[in-house]
């Protein structure tokens, strides 16, 4: 089959057709994923897990050398940085499917409601797993807002099919884009994979975003596999110290299948101190029952790997929904 997203030059991510991890782990097959599905056991959540910090409602805007960021619900953020407000995977839907009527549904609502957002100037959007690109929430956005969307390689296909006036910037991994207030958008690599269907598996590439502005660096990884904290010592080797790193810690089990594409909190852990910035947030747990683990595991797993490795655990927090971190 054709790439229905991309059409471009080969490279060593890419090669000519489909997209993959450089010497990492490929996802599993189709044979596994019913395997995993049929055979193996899944944790029971409750229908309803809200959030202590349900109903924040965010400033307007965050100036000067300050920083915030706001959990609105499993891998979409409100950062506000620079005199910017960008959202990164944003997901305000009851369910992330194909499908409005089934699939993986939300567990607790948005941290802030859409009507609360304050103008969204950027959308960072990583792939395009149903969980992270949702095109139902992006076309309110475009519709609202008009925000500048920025994204790997074919995602820019995937929207512009149904939001035709999005304003889409589209690259590769090592692109850096200039965006307003001195600030620029990094397009860095993560281990991951891409699909919306059957037939179009890795066909759209997956990537990691660092902001940086004159006075702070953000490390943003909407999913990630380990690999061998390959990217996370490639992120220090190139930026430098980070300010703040934003990785994900659920979705994991069972290992066998997961450890490809998602990262547990031990590894999480390890690939925080590989990158060695100041402080990180742990996001992707908690809202939609993707896996097999216990909705609270993710968060006492991380506390437990902070204080086996050592990390003082204010340094790594496991965030909730509409929960604020500040600088």
């Amino acid at each position: 089959m054709k790439n229905p997203y991309y059409n471009g030059p080969k490279s060593d991510h890419f090669d000519g057709r489909v997209f993959f991890n450089p010497q990492g782990i490929q996802p599993k097959s189709f044979t596994n994923f019913l395997k995993w599905k049929f055979m193996e056991r899944q944790a029971k959540w409750p229908e309803n897990f809200v959030s202590e910090f349900d109903g924040t409602i965010p400033q307007q805007r965050v100036e000067g050398n300050a920083l915030e960021v706001t959990l609105i619900g499993h891998a979409t953020f409100l950062i506000q940085i620079n005199g910017l407000n960008i959202v990164t995977d944003p997901v305000w839907s009851q369910r992330v499917s194909p499908l409005s009527f089934i699939g993986p549904k939300r567990v607790n609502p948005p941290g802030v409601k859409f009507d609360d957002l304050p103008k969204i100037d950027y959308v960072l959007l990583t792939h395009n797993h149903y969980d992270h690109l949702d095109i139902v929430t992006l076309d309110m956005l475009v519709k609202r807002d008009n925000p500048t969307i920025i994204t790997p390689l074919g995602n820019d296909t995937i929207v512009k099919q149904t939001i035709t006036n999005a304003n889409v910037i589209v690259g590769d991994w090592g692109d850096v884009f200039s965006i307003s207030n001195k600030t620029r958008i990094h397009i860095e690599p993560c281990h991951h994979w891409s699909a919306r269907n059957t037939t179009d598996r890795s066909m759209a590439l997956w990537a990691a975003f660092v902001i940086e502005t004159p006075d702070m660096k953000v490390y943003h990884v909407g999913d990630t596999g380990f690999h061998s904290g390959t990217n996370y010592e490639d992120i220090e080797a190139k930026h430098g110290q980070l300010d703040l790193a934003i990785i994900p810690i659920g979705a994991y089990a069972p290992r066998w299948f997961m450890k490809a594409q998602h990262q547990d909190p031990d590894e999480a852990v390890d690939g925080f101190k590989l990158c060695k910035a100041k402080h990180a947030l742990g996001h992707h747990w908690g809202t939609f029952q993707l896996t097999n683990e216990p909705i609270e595991e993710p968060k006492h797993a991380l506390t437990k790997a902070l204080g086996k490795k050592d990390v003082i655990e204010d340094r790594f927090l496991a965030m909730t929904p509409g929960q604020v971190w500040r600088v």
